[in-house]
């Protein structure tokens, strides 16, 4: 009996933890960036380029990747929205080098939400990693529609996630946009370093051009030759962010790469890598022998964005405008 007892409080504690510290969103507490706030997204790596936040016409709603990354059996599964420390991280890693990229062209909002352990896509796939991911969804699926709302007003808005947060991007665009209402002010959804199958969405389909609006990019980054052990083919979608075609398998050069953003976030350098999308990855190279020895990693989830910084906000900027002339 007191074996049974200790082992229900155990359960009890155990579901407690997981669903603790639900956040609030009507609190601005609970928005690691906000146009009302003074926050990461605001930062640019160069003085040439400005923030437009203030003046914007669109929305971009940005669901940051996974920073929250400790032992699988010993800590809670999902990240706690109140812990400062680990929000003080997402601020000065994702929310600085990828929702910056917004900036130019859109008001950024980006939730926090008890973001799923890193080591829940690693673990056996049982249902405790299955209501992880729910949860970490839940809120996000939660902050999306008090987003649109309470703040958007109506306006055409733009979907960006990677890693994490494409897992939940491409889910909440297939429930609550693909096909809906919403879909006639979706401008362009980036859904980056996650692998995202081109039938996944009913009517949203990737985009083929620069030119397209109402579509999706994907892309994960590689160095030239390398393959995963996991998912890729010609059902995942490789967006080449140099001239945003897909599926194409032709290298395009380095002089069309407008910007790179590397760790130190301290200047946009041009050129440095060219690039090919390839059975559903993003191949890159570089010239630059100071890159190549850098860049001792092959797979360069990291930086999906940062490598072609530059392109996705000018990309962004010229998709709004089209969108505005339909």
């Amino acid at each position: 009996m007191k074996f049974k007892f200790i082992t229900l409080l155990l359960l009890i504690s155990s579901t407690l933890q997981l669903f603790a510290s639900a956040p609030d969103y009507s609190d601005l507490k609970y928005w690691i960036a906000h146009p009302e706030k003074e926050d990461m997204a605001d930062v640019l790596p160069d003085q040439s380029l400005n923030d437009y936040q203030s003046d914007a016409e669109i929305d971009v709603f940005f669901i940051y990747p996974t920073i929250y990354d400790v032992e699988w059996e010993k800590f809670p599964k999902n990240a706690d929205v109140n812990d400062e420390e680990l929000n003080n991280r997402i601020a000065k890693s994702t929310i600085k080098n990828q929702a910056s990229i917004f900036n130019g062209v859109g008001k950024v909002y980006s939730p926090l939400y008890r973001q799923a352990n890193y080591q829940a896509y690693f673990v056996e796939q049982d249902s405790t990693v299955k209501e992880t991911f729910d949860l970490a969804y839940e809120d996000v699926k939660e902050s999306f529609q008090y987003f649109i709302k309470h703040w958007n007003k109506g306006r055409p808005f733009i979907i960006a996630a990677h890693s994490q947060g494409t897992t939940h991007g491409k889910r909440l665009i297939k429930e609550l946009v693909d096909g809906k209402g919403l879909s006639n002010r979706l401008v362009v959804a980036y859904l980056v370093g996650m692998p995202v199958e081109r039938d996944y969405f009913k009517k949203l389909k990737p985009c083929q051009n620069e030119n397209q609006t109402s579509c999706f990019c994907s892309w994960r980054t590689y160095i030239k030759d390398y393959y995963p052990e996991y998912i890729y083919g010609d059902q995942i979608v490789a967006t080449n962010p140099l001239d945003w075609t897909e599926g194409t398998d032709n290298w395009v050069d380095a002089e069309e790469n407008k910007g790179s953003v590397l760790r130190k976030f301290s200047k946009v350098r041009k050129g440095l890598f060219a690039a090919q999308s390839h059975k559903g990855l993003l191949w890159v190279k570089s010239s630059k022998q100071w890159v190549k020895i850098a860049l001792r990693k092959k797979d360069l989830h990291i930086a999906d964005f940062n490598l072609f910084w530059m392109n996705v906000r000018l990309n962004a900027k010229h998709r709004v405008g089209l969108f505005w002339k339909m």
